[in-house]
């Protein structure tokens, strides 16, 4: 019974994490467009002093271009907003598809055999040169160096 339970609770937590509530009033909880889309009316449009235009213009103005920036925002993400998804979905997933598919196990793979290669490379290393080395360091052993200052 205990078992049966932890099964389904299992399954339960399995399912939220394709289904989990999303936050509709916080819709970027990572910050990722922190600095690239806040263009207010203030950001593109703005008047030096002494150069103003009139009153109702300017309202009109800034009244035309936040609502045409909002209505047009949500017509094109009504429109091409889940297409989008489909595709980065689709994209994502091929990444990710990828990278566990090919490109870790070619790169485990090369580990695997890059170790072989490297294992008798430190063979040939150790047989040959270290003798040569060993037998240098024997000759330049006693080479003695004293620095004199002439006057």
């Amino acid at each position: 019974m205990a078992e049966e339970r932890a099964e389904l609770e299992e399954r339960i937590i399995i399912k939220d994490q394709h289904t989990k509530e999303i936050d509709l009033v916080n819709r970027d909880p990572k910050h990722i467009n922190e600095d690239v889309v806040k263009v207010d009316f203030e950001d593109v449009i703005a008047e030096p002093v002494g150069t103003y235009s009139f009153d109702g213009v300017w309202k009109a103005s800034y009244t035309t271009f936040t609502v045409s920036k909002y209505w047009c925002y949500r017509l094109l993400s009504a429109i091409l907003g889940i297409p989008l998804a489909v595709v980065w979905g689709f994209l994502f997933a091929l990444i990710s598809f990828c990278h566990i598919w090919a490109v870790v196990p070619c790169i485990k793979s090369y580990l695997i055999e890059i170790q072989c290669v490297s294992r008798i490379y430190s063979l040939c290393i150790h047989t040959f040169c270290d003798p040569l080395f060993e037998a240098l360091s024997k000759i330049c052993s006693n080479i003695r160096v004293a620095l004199r200052k002439e006057i």
